[in-house]
């Protein structure tokens, strides 16, 4: 099993090859789009293997600052401009930060999958 993983203080990232998953986990707080420089580079690198599918796990996500939402924003957007690539993000009906941003990436990628488990 082929697996990159960032790690914070109070964070972790992991990117599971044979699914192509990232798995966000904890409380991702950092100071801003340079901090999240690391994260954004591993999901370009994903999107440019041109996987059918890209899944983000969140469900273990408890906190995701305003930072972090503009990445996963971009993301989202990148990924609506290349129309080979389905993008799924599974999230937890339980945190409520999910419940409400969450949704909002179906306004900036019209063909996301969404799950709230």
């Amino acid at each position: 099993m082929n697996l990159q993983e960032i790690k914070g203080e109070d964070y972790s990232v992991q990117y599971i090859e044979e699914s192509v998953t990232v798995k966000i986990e904890g409380e991702l707080s950092l100071t801003g789009s340079a901090d999240y420089a690391p994260i954004t580079a591993l999901l370009n690198e994903i999107a440019e293997r041109n996987p059918p599918m890209i899944t983000l796990d969140l469900k273990k996500l408890e906190f995701l600052n305003s930072s972090g939402i503009s990445m996963l924003s971009k993301f989202a957007i990148a990924m609506r401009k290349k129309k080979t690539i389905q993008l799924a993000v599974i999230g937890s009906d339980d945190i409520p930060w999910q419940r409400k941003s969450l949704q909002n990436f179906l306004k900036l990628c019209p063909n996301l999958q969404l799950t709230l488990e």
